[in-house]
């Protein structure tokens, strides 16, 4: 290949693979846990416990998930597994998930990175890179530890700084931990190899005289390194000069040998190397893995009692993970009044103003009461009082914002007017939200103008305040495509190489199976090794978590790339999990579009529109949706979509509800599409694949489209349980979903075949269960998105230069252009002015329009529309903030003269100037583009120091 920079090949990697003393490679697989017994030593086994242990969730420094590195201990018979990850909690969740499942007892501690960080507090510096590994002897040492790492996290100058003061730590400390001298980086070990036995005895007593005698010990580990068993040797008698017990560890990185090549490669990416540049600080063999007792006792069998010293330590500092979990801030609510009846009071007050009183609509209150009993019995107003300040905030502060997904099957939720979906109406289940057999709290999702949004998170921060409010991370994973690159990458294949495979690759794309794409082996196999495992920390689009303790006391909290935004170190899914309660504020740039439409519609057609003001079922609504006149609108604009309206034809609200929710992931993959279109036009019956499922899937002509109808069918068709359905639902909802839904499909398949439905027939049906693992919408997250198409729609038909504007204001958002909007905008007769620097705002604003307002198109409004003219904003190479100074210098002084005059003023560059006489905006100076255009290369740089009229700016030339 052209250009390749040769590496050492893939399996000469393989073959420098040293199995250490022991013979051979443990299996690629754990059997699974049905399949074996439990852990732990039995008859003539040795037992044994490992403490040091970095999984991937150190990125890029520990090549096993923690799930992995559980079996693996648990098939060499291990009674306890620690996780030490870098400065950081980040795969706590998951290893205490998976220790549970192997029945192992877990350790939780932390590699913490000194060195330099420590200079910025104390001056001076510990050695370059030092390294302290702690941990936490129960849960008060948990949270301390959390605590230690949350705020040396926030001192430090940004994201993935961590600034320790290892006297502070010390202060902290009070016993809580134990800690262990560590790797080569370790403050006694790095002495011990860069001056000797007496700087390495300074370094052990300072640890001691800090941490407390009792509470330090030296750790011994035997990779068969040259010089190991010397370094061994000096570390023990170290320790018995001062009365330091020594304990034995593997400092494992990967929990099977087989996992040295996935390793080899994170280093190398780490350090931006390839796997040959890397070589020479790479270990020799593959010897930083998970051994068993046995192998262990041989291997250190001239050091009496370190086995067992090991173990004892390991007892000693295991605890049950689950005890961290938190709970919500008490709400403040006015005297004789507990969260409860409080909430009771705000929902039957909003009830009066959206239901009418009681006896207008006894089926409402009927559910209120319902809904707030359950939430009384699950102790839960707090949530719900936390979501209403939120909206309460939102309201009062003009910003538009709706609750959507499940929680618009609540009628709490809109009598709270936190969703704008009437339950009652639409007969939805109050138990997809919350029923009294599911585990945690609801999820409440509020939409949040797009441009305001962080307006809302920065209030959460400042009514909470930092220490109680975090965001939620996103653990950005290895995906095929970024699998392939990072692969190629670290392989030493040229960016072009890179670059050309991982093209080929779309989002949901496998890899590669064969060279048919040109793909080599090498590279296939180290992207399938790399496949799942973490990369790096991001954010989550808007999730946050409020507790009633400092949030660095249960996981650590660390900033964000964005400014003023703090996140913890789990993401969703791990803080659905561990307890942690979520709440969704998200970011939606049509409701941004929506306000600006309805604040240019009240300032030029005096109307004083809504979301819940709109006129509803409007047939001129359903007639251009039905036309596919959907340019702009929410959710029904894409190619997709607009092949499907013509042929759903929606005629009313629930209509657009199927739209939304049909041209999705999980409905396409499961097959339901065109089974439906097809049953809508009576083309074919709508008979449910089997009789027990037809009233889950009656409202949808037998067709699954709802999550809502998913868990229905687990329990009509499998004999779910409630709880059962309802880990159906966390599954399809979670970023593993595809995992957890396979774990469920033998309990799926049995209750299918218990009830006499035959293996193809439940197959099948699986299949569209899972199908919506991968994206499936709940009924009522339909419902909220429908109300935006309708909105949305509404005002397309009758208001359309406002609702232009407004999406040209709100960009970049769906799928077309501001040219493709303006002319649309003028096919519905609409007047769109350019942009002109005397008479454009800096964004694209109305004016009134010259003449009488005439309709040619077929679905124009049959109101008169005001012209849009472009804002400043619109001229390429000009940019929104120079637009807006533009516009302020022609407030404040007068309209701009002449070319010359615009120049002197404005200081808008060569580029500027000539996109600006390039979309005519010096019209209004009665200058073409030409001329304009001619002027403004001789004009540019013109400033006020130079003489008006010396330019040398003449007519264009013939």
């Amino acid at each position: 290949m052209s250009g390749f920079n040769p590496v050492v090949p893939w399996r000469e990697v393989d073959k420098r693979l040293s199995w250490g003393r022991y013979g051979e490679l443990a299996p690629a697989k754990s059997p699974p846990p049905g399949q074996r017994s439990l852990p732990g030593p039995g008859p003539g086994r040795v037992a044994y416990a490992e403490l040091h242990v970095h999984s991937s969730f150190s990125f890029q420094d520990g090549a096993s998930d923690p799930a992995v590195l559980a079996g693996e201990a648990a098939r060499l018979g291990l009674e306890a597994l620690a996780i030490t990850d870098h400065d950081g909690l980040y795969g706590a969740v998951r290893f205490a998930e998976a220790t549970r499942a192997a029945g192992l007892k877990t350790v939780f501690g932390a590699e913490l990175s000194l060195g330099a960080a420590s200079a910025e507090r104390t001056g001076v510096p510990d050695p370059p890179g030092a390294h302290l590994l702690l941990l936490a002897r129960d849960l008060d040492g948990y949270r301390a530890l959390s605590r230690a790492i949350g705020e040396a996290k926030l001192a430090g100058a940004g994201k993935g700084r961590a600034v320790y003061d290892l006297e502070h730590l010390a202060e902290r400390a009070a016993g809580k931990w134990a800690v262990l001298t560590g790797c080569r980086k370790g403050l006694v070990p790095a002495a011990l190899q860069r001056s000797g036995m007496q700087e390495a005895g300074v370094q052990l007593a300072r640890l001691q005289a800090l941490f407390g005698r009792e509470n330090v010990y030296v750790e011994l580990v035997d990779h068969d390194t040259p010089g190991e068993d010397e370094r061994n040797d000096a570390l023990a008698h170290l320790a018995e000069l001062h009365g330091a017990p020594t304990i034995a560890t593997n400092q494992v990185h990967f929990a099977r040998p087989g996992e040295f090549p996935t390793a080899a490669a994170l280093a190398a990416l780490r350090a931006r190397r390839t796997v040959q540049e890397i070589d020479g600080w790479l270990p020799a063999g593959a010897n930083a893995h998970l051994r068993s007792g046995e192998e262990m006792a041989e291997r250190f069998a001239r050091f009496p009692g370190i086995l067992e010293r090991t173990l004892e330590l390991a007892r000693a500092c295991a605890f049950d993970f689950a005890a961290v979990t938190p709970s919500l801030p008490r709400q403040p609510v006015p005297a004789g009044h507990d969260e409860s009846s409080w909430l009771r009071e705000l929902a039957l007050a909003g009830a009066r103003k959206r239901y009418g009183p009681r006896p207008e609509n006894p089926k409402a209150y009927r559910q209120l009461d319902y809904e707030l009993g359950v939430i009384a019995k699950r102790e839960f107003a707090g949530y719900f009082l936390i979501v209403n300040e939120i909206a309460a905030f939102c309201r009062e502060n003009n910003i538009l914002a709706q609750g959507r997904g499940s929680a618009a099957n609540s009628a709490v939720c809109y009598a709270l007017g936190i969703t704008g979906c009437d339950p009652v109406s639409f007969n939805l289940v109050f138990e997809r939200f919350l029923s009294p057999e599911r585990e945690g709290y609801p999820d409440i999702d509020l939409d949040i103008e797009a441009g305001k949004r962080e307006l809302v998170i920065q209030h959460v921060y400042a009514l909470y305040g930092r220490e109680y409010a975090a965001q939620v991370a996103n653990v950005i994973t290895y995906r095929p495509k970024l699998a392939l690159r990072d692969a190629a990458r670290a392989l030493g294949y040229s960016v072009g190489a890179q670059d050309s495979w991982s093209a080929a690759l779309g989002p949901y794309s496998p890899l590669p199976e064969d060279d048919a794409d040109g793909v080599p082996a090498d590279v296939r196999d180290l992207a399938g090794r790399l496949l799942g495992l973490p990369r790096h920390l991001g954010i989550h689009s808007g999730g946050m978590i409020i507790t009633d303790r400092p949030i660095a006391e249960v996981c650590p909290t660390e900033w964000a790339r964005m400014e003023k935004r703090s996140v913890v170190q789990w993401d969703k899914d791990d803080c659905a999990d561990a307890g942690l309660v979520k709440f969704d504020l998200l970011g939606l740039g049509m409701l941004g579009a929506l306000h600006d439409a309805f604040d240019l519609i009240r300032d030029h057609h005096g109307e004083d529109l809504w979301l819940g003001r709109i006129p509803a079922e409007d047939p001129a609504v359903y007639a251009m949706l039905q036309d596919t006149n959907s340019i702009g609108l929410f959710q029904v604009e894409s190619r997709a979509q607009q092949a499907t309206l013509p042929r759903l034809r929606p005629e009313c609200f629930y209509d657009l509800v199927i739209e939304v929710a049909l041209i999705r992931p999980g409905p396409i993959q499961g097959g339901a599409v065109h089974p439906y279109l097809r049953r809508r036009n009576h083309m074919e019956k709508p008979d449910p694949p089997h009789p027990l499922l037809a009233d889950a899937l009656e409202r949808t002509l037998g067709v699954p489209l709802f999550q809502e109808q998913v868990m229905q069918m687990a329990c009509a068709a499998a004999n779910f349980s409630p709880a059962e359905a309802d880990q159906l639902r966390r599954a399809m909802g979670s970023k593993r979903s595809t995992g957890r839904m396979r774990a469920l499909k033998a309990r799926l398949m049995s209750g299918m075949a218990a009830n006499g439905i035959n293996a193809e027939l439940a197959e099948d049906i699986y299949q569209k269960l899972e199908a919506f693992s991968s994206y499936g919408f709940p009924e009522a997250h339909s419902i909220s998105f429908a109300y935006l198409v309708y909105a949305s729609s509404y005002l397309k038909r009758y208001y359309p230069a406002a609702f232009t504007t407004a999406l040209i204001r709100n960009q970049p958002m769906g799928f077309y252009s501001v040219a493709t909007l303006v002319a649309d905008a003028r096919r519905h007769d609409v007047e769109v002015r350019g942009p002109d620097v005397n008479t454009s705002a800096d964004t694209t604003s109305l004016e009134p329009a010259d003449g009488l307002y005439t309709t040619t198109h077929k679905h124009s409004s049959p109101h008169p529309q005001p012209a849009i003219r472009l804002g400043l904003d619109q001229v390429r190479a000009l940019g929104a903030e120079r637009a807006q100074r533009v516009a302020a210098e022609r407030t404040e002084h007068g309209p701009y003269r002449d070319i010359e005059d615009f120049v002197r003023r404005t200081g808008v560059p060569r580029a500027g100037l000539e996109a600006l006489a390039t979309a005519g905006a010096f019209r209004s100076m009665r200058v073409g583009r030409r001329q304009a255009l001619w002027q403004a290369g001789a004009l540019a740089g013109t400033t006020t120091a130079h003489l008006p009229g010396t330019s040398g700016a003449g007519p264009a030339p013939e």
